[in-house]
């Protein structure tokens, strides 16, 4: 045997060897472009560094059972971008979402509309039922209050019974303040 029909042996496997590879590297470009693996990257939402919250129940005699959000500190927030979650479950077994803000976008400015609800209405519809603040607003920033008030025949709150409050950033659905809040 001659030094040409040893170097024609190795000649089909080192083809095999480079085809396989080329095949390999192709087949993850195509899969990197149709599976679009390479645009995953997930966006962060705005952060409200800080807030605050209260829930009026039983103030001074008084009826009323009126939600505030104080946004203290953070990113500054478009309304439109935002929805309110209150999860009354522990007081009434019931959970409602305050939608398609700023309020004025599908009905009467500072009223909460049916088109505004989603979920079980546990909110007070009345026209002027309270200055419902940064829900009727295009922007949600530091110093601003999102007020709303539950409405006592859809949903009565007990003395010493809680409520949670979720602002959620629709785009990322993120949640950025979250509250609990006890009737006192």
């Amino acid at each position: 045997m001659d030094d040409t029909d040893a170097n024609r042996a190795v000649a089909p496997i080192i083809s095999t060897i480079l085809l396989v590879a080329i095949v390999v590297i192709l087949a993850a470009v195509i899969s990197v472009f149709v599976l679009d693996l390479g645009e995953q990257t997930t966006e962060s939402g705005p952060a409200v560094s800080e807030s605050s919250g209260t829930f009026e129940a039983f103030q001074s005699g008084s009826d009323e059972q009126i939600v505030r959000i104080r946004h203290v500190a953070g990113d500054t927030l478009d309304t439109e971008n935002l929805e309110v979650v209150v999860d009354a479950s522990d007081a009434c077994g019931k959970t409602g979402r305050i939608v398609n803000l700023p309020l004025g976008s599908v009905g009467a400015s500072n009223t909460i509309n049916q088109g505004n609800v989603e979920g079980d209405d546990i909110f007070d519809n009345s026209a002027g039922a309270v200055d419902h603040g940064a829900l009727d607003a295009e922007t949600y920033t530091a110093g601003d209050v999102i007020r709303f008030r539950i409405a006592k025949g859809d949903c009565t709150v007990q003395r010493d019974e809680s409520l949670v409050v979720r602002v959620v950033h629709t785009p990322t659905n993120t949640v950025v303040i979250k509250k609990t809040l006890q009737a006192a």
